[in-house]
């Protein structure tokens, strides 16, 4: 089921297919970010909104699916009387859930955010918000990620000062408007973080290098009850006993090189990166001894390396039952 938006003009005429939009988030279907730009995408022109976010926060989750059980979908209805789907998964089982028609029909665009707090260089990798917007790129419709920086963060994750959320959400809005003049065309997809702030520039991009301020630290209290495993046959690991770790910091700096999102950002101006799911390191694979990585596969020696344990050993050649021998045909 779709919301159906109001337009910027009353007296606006649309002539042509609306164009269904997937909003989600990884920060959940409650947060706010993700209102803020609902509000603002529902006065786009020819837009058919449709919402489909994750039940609670699900943020670095990447591009991760949920495959190991089935996914829970909840109709949920806004203050404001419009609808929206609740996943119990991550921000790619909501864009692929509105994919397969969930809400009635397949999107023409993503849109992923507003994030609370960056997602900036090295951050994409991680990023729920980028993740759900890339996988627009293997659909091959457009798609755009927004986040937002807290008042007080600086460049960093925390959620110090608060959010104001107002003009990214107008800007994004924008850019949905103008997604043909702005080249947002089939498999394109946009990567926006905005600064705390009152940014007077939006400037092209490309992705920076963070330097995550990540420290190991033993933390007091109760360890939860260890995760659920695969059953085995037999035991193969003994769990002594269990402590819990801090690792990530919510500070980092960054390399200090012009043009990029993290240096544009930094000085107060909305960054718009394209990003793609193109991931092949050409010059490297080019660079590569084939000869050599084919040598290692033939002097490795399997039995070697991993002795086996209760595991039949195959590797002799099948006698009849229609197999053929190295020196048959």
């Amino acid at each position: 089921m779709f919301t159906r938006p109001g337009v910027l003009a009353p007296a606006a005429f649309v002539d042509w297919a609306p164009v269904r939009l997937l909003l989600t988030n990884d920060d959940g279907i409650e947060a706010e970010g993700l209102h803020a730009i609902r509000a603002a995408l529902q006065r786009v022109p020819g837009i058919e909104l449709m919402v489909i976010a994750p039940d609670g926060n699900r943020s670095a989750t990447g591009r991760s699916i949920t495959t190991r059980r089935p996914l829970v979908s909840r109709h949920v209805t806004f203050a404001d009387g419009g609808v929206g789907y609740a996943i119990d998964g991550t921000p790619v089982d909501c864009v692929r859930l509105g994919w397969y028609e969930l809400a009635g029909g397949r999107p023409d665009f993503i849109v992923a955010g507003i994030n609370h707090g960056a997602n900036l260089g090295d951050d994409v990798t991680f990023s729920g918000t980028v993740g759900a917007a890339l996988e627009a790129h293997h659909l091959g419709v457009p798609g755009l990620a927004v986040s937002q920086i807290a008042r007080n963060a600086g460049l960093g994750f925390s959620d110090e000062g608060g959010y104001d959320f107002r003009v990214v959400a107008a800007f994004a809005a924008e850019l949905v408007a103008r997604r043909e003049e702005v080249g947002l065309t089939a498999g394109t997809v946009l990567n926006v973080n905005a600064p705390a702030g009152a940014p007077t520039e939006a400037k092209v991009t490309r992705l920076g290098r963070r330097h995550y301020k990540d420290a190991l630290r033993t933390l007091p209290g109760e360890a939860p009850e260890r995760a659920a495993r695969h059953d085995a046959a037999e035991a193969v690991v003994t769990y002594g006993d269990a402590v819990r770790i801090g690792l990530y910091g919510v500070s980092a700096g960054h390399d200090p090189e012009e043009g990029t999102d993290l240096s544009v950002v930094g000085n107060g101006q909305i960054s718009v990166t394209p990003v793609t799911l193109k991931w092949t390191d050409e010059p490297r694979r080019d660079a590569l001894p084939a000869d050599q990585i084919g040598a290692a596969l033939t002097e490795s020696d399997p039995a070697v390396a991993i002795p086996a344990v209760g595991v039949e050993d195959t590797s002799q050649a099948v006698q009849g039952g229609g197999v053929a021998e190295e020196t048959g045909a």
